[in-house]
């Protein structure tokens, strides 16, 4: 590559850059004349239930709006697989068994006694969680 070929490439991402801030400028300044006057929401209308019809696309608010109802399901399904995913990876791996997360993975069981218990008394059944 000679000189003025690597100055050339040098100059193109400012140019795009200039050319892209150019192109945005000339939509907003656009379209600033277009926009309509804002009219607010009626004082006798419950904006909270119109949110509300709208979420679950029933026709039945004072402001009409647009339905939302498959963004609302998409976000459920997401959401539940996040939660699963978070489960199950919090999950561990020990000795080809998955011990779950929730709990403390239990006692180490010897001989029907907890290990490390002096005698099988009262307090060792409370130590262990179950029935006496």
């Amino acid at each position: 590559m000679s000189e003025s070929d690597e100055s050339v490439v040098a100059l193109s991402p400012g140019v795009a850059a200039v050319a892209l801030f150019g192109v945005l400028a000339a939509v907003v300044v656009g379209a600033a004349g277009g926009f309509p006057e804002p009219n607010g929401f009626p004082a006798d209308a419950s904006i909270v239930h119109n949110l509300g019809y709208a979420l679950f696309d029933i026709d039945l608010g004072d402001i009409p709006a647009e339905g939302f109802l498959a963004a609302f399901l998409i976000i459920a399904i997401a959401l539940d697989v996040a939660l699963d995913s978070a489960v199950y990876l919090a999950k561990r791996e020990t000795d080809g068994t998955i011990i779950s997360a929730l709990t403390t993975g239990g006692s180490e069981v010897v001989d029907s006694d907890v290990v490390g218990s002096s005698d099988g008394d009262a307090a060792d059944d409370a130590d262990r969680g179950g029935d006496a």
